[in-house]
This record gives structure tokens, C-alpha cells and sequence, in this order.
């Protein structure tokens, strides 16, 4: 068992922890931290329970089902959300977690990654097509916005079309991306997929025919489950809890929530930088940001019209703004292929800056 799993194991403990907090009634605070920390390692074991299937079931495959759990812990977390009517949290989590990806995860990654090695490199045409990727998830989170603060007297069901409209042209967009990296275009991505395989060498001593499938499917399975009934207990708890610590529905949503979602997640993205795998750290961080834009939140607006609780995409200007600076740094450091570590530092920085500023903002109705 590596560190990791060995450190997850043990935030297992907080799974029931936080039951007891819920049915012993130790109020909403101790409820939404336990709650939180369950999630961390549930969401650990899923990405782990992923990989495994991955290594039976081939590399399409298993790339389609890396894609399709890769960010299926801020889903479940944001459909509770959503089913609960707290929209605007919803929305602070899409944006947090765009910004959070790109910011915190590969700033940490370039940073401690550039400290054991002077510079490192990537593949410089794979970053310049998830930058183009970028600029369009963040051109079509920016529209619906545009149109509301342009507009006199838009009827909300009229932005909902719009946001539905375009919801489908990113979900469309997403698909196409899986068929450029997993079928047409696979060269541009062979370093990144050597090193996944490298690093599931390494994550697991088995042979992938002797990988039991339907144990981890079974665990699979779980763990999902167990992210729902966490995100419920952490949603239900969460304004009460947000007030009494003195934290505001926005920062909760852009800065907390995509943190606890994407916890293991982020740990993965860092340690293989360490170990000079550069091209697989931007794939998990960068990647995880192109689908929470192109695949999670459209989902989410569709969803939004299922569960009766109408979302759309016009976002907080602030969120844009944040997002919009997040995109932009990013891809003018990783545009070369290459990284260091006052590189990263630049990118911590700057989320640091946008968290300061998220944590003064004042409350935005809607959000707590």
C-alpha cells in the first residue's frame, strides 16, 4: 500500500465520525468539517478503483472511464447542491474548481516539482490545445453573463434557452476532444499515457490479468454511494456552518468545496511532478479543468431542468473574472512546454490573491 492510500485509509475514520455528528445532533460545523474530510478519501479511492478497471479493460476504454470519474466527486457533490436549490453554490463550485485546477494544483506541481528538478518539460502542443479548449469554455461562460448585463428586461427563461443552447454545444465539444486524444490524435498525448501507465505500475504490484474486476467495480460502487450520502450531510450543514465560521456561500463554494472534492486528485497531480513526470501532472490538473467546463457543468444546467431547479450560466462577474485570469496565466506559462519553479510560484500566488479577494467579498444573494 503507497503513503497515499495509507494516508487516506485513515481519513476513512471521519465517514463515521460524521454520522454520529449527524444522528448525535453536534451541530451543523462539526457535521460539515467530518463530512468534508470523509469525502477526501472516498473520492481517493474511486480515482484508485478507476485506474484499476483501467488496466483490464484497455487504454480507450479505461481513458473514456478515467474521463468520466475523473470529476465525478464535485458532480454528485454539485447535483446535491443543486437538488437542495442552492444554485449559486453550485456555480462557485464550477468556477473554484476551473480556478483551483489551474492555479493551485499546477502552481503546487511546478513548484515542488521545479525544486527536485530546474526546469521540466511537456508537451507543448498538447498544452496549446487544451489552452485553445480553455479559451472556449471560458467564452461560453462568459456569454449568457454578457447577455444579462447587456440586455433590458431578458426573461429568465430566455437566458435558461440560452444557457441549454450552449450547454450542448460544450457537451458536443467535450465528445470530441475524447476523440481527438483517444482515437485521431493519440501521438500528441503518448509521453502523458506512458507515464499514466508508468505511474499504475507503480500504484499496484498486480498483473492486470490477475486484477479482480468485480471487487473493484464493487468498491466502485461504494465509494460513489458514500459520496452521496457525504454531500448530503455536507450541503444540509452547509450555511448553517459557512455562518457560524464567519465564511460567506461564495468563498465556501469557489475556494472550500472544489478543495475537498478534488483533494486526491491534487495529490496525484504533485506527487508525479516530484517524480519528473511533468506531462501526466498537466494532464490530471488540466485536464480535470476542461471537463468541469465542457462536460460538468452543462451536465449540470440539463440537470438543473430534470430536478426542477432551473440553472443557467450566467455567473457572478467576479467568478468570470477570477476564471478568466486563471486561463490566461496559465496558459501564457505552460504555452513553451516547459516549467520551473518561480513559475508555479506565480500561479500560487495568484490563487492565493483570488482567494483574499473571494474570502472579502461580500455576500451575493443566493449564496449565503
Amino acid at each position: 500500500m503507497s503513503n497515499k492510500d495509507k494516508i487516506l485509509s485513515v481519513f476513512l475514520l471521519f465517514i463515521p465520525v460524521s454520522f454520529a455528528a449527524y444522528y448525535l445532533e453536534w451541530g451543523a460545523t462539526v457535521i460539515f468539517l467530518t463530512a468534508g474530510l470523509a469525502i477526501v478519501p472516498l473520492a481517493g479511492f474511486m480515482g484508485k478503483a478507476t485506474e484499476e478497471i483501467s488496466i483490464v479493460v484497455g487504454p480507450n476504454l479505461g481513458g473514456l472511464l478515467n474521463a468520466t470519474f475523473g470529476n465525478a466527486t464535485e458532480l454528485i457533490l454539485a447535483l446535491v447542491a443543486l437538488k437542495e436549490g442552492l444554485i449559486g453554490v453550485v456555480k462557485a463550485t464550477i468556477t473554484g474548481s476551473i480556478i483551483g485546477n489551474l492555479l493551485l494544483v499546477v502552481g503546487f506541481s511546478m513548484l515542488l516539482g521545479g525544486l527536485r528538478y530546474k526546469e521540466q518539460t511537456f508537451q507543448s502542443v498538447a498544452a496549446r490545445l487544451n489552452a485553445s479548449s480553455m479559451n472556449l469554455a471560458v467564452v461560453a461562460i462568459l456569454l449568457p453573463t454578457a447577455v444579462q448585463y447587456t440586455s433590458t428586461g431578458i426573461e429568465e427563461k430566455t437566458l435558461q434557452n440560452l444557457s441549454v443552447a450552449v450547454a450542448i454545444v460544450l457537451i458536443l465539444v467535450y465528445g470530441l476532444t475524447l476523440l481527438f486524444s483517444m482515437k485521431t490524435h493519440t501521438y500528441l498525448y503518448d509521453v502523458s499515457m506512458a507515464d499514466m501507465e508508468n505511474n499504475e505500475a507503480e500504484l499496484t504490484e498486480e498483473n492486470p490479468t490477475q486484477v479482480n474486476i468485480k471487487k473493484w467495480i464493487f468498491i466502485l460502487l461504494m465509494v460513489t454511494i458514500g459520496v452521496a450520502l457525504e454531500s448530503e450531510l455536507l450541503v444540509n450543514s452547509l450555511e448553517e456552518a459557512t455562518a457560524s465560521l464567519g465564511l460567506t456561500g461564495l468563498f465556501t463554494g469557489v475556494i472550500l468545496l472544489p478543495i475537498v472534492g478534488n483533494a486526491a486528485e491534487h495529490i496525484t497531480a504533485v506527487t508525479v511532478a516530484m517524480k519528473n513526470k511533468m506531462d501526466l501532472s498537466m494532464s490530471v490538473a488540466v485536464g480535470s479543468s476542461l471537463q468541469i467546463a465542457l462536460f460538468v457543468a452543462p451536465v449540470l444546467v440539463i440537470s438543473g431542468l430534470l430536478l426542477g431547479q432551473p440553472m443557467d450560466l450566467n455567473f457572478n462577474p467576479f467568478e468570470l473574472v477570477a476564471v478568466a485570469v486563471a486561463v490566461l496565466l496559465t496558459n501564457s506559462i505552460s504555452s513553451d512546454g516547459r516549467s520551473n519553479w518561480l513559475e508555479g510560484t506565480l500561479l500560487l500566488a495568484t490563487y492565493l490573491v483570488i482567494g483574499i479577494a473571494f474570502y472579502f467579498h461580500p455576500v451575493v444573494e443566493g449564496l449565503g
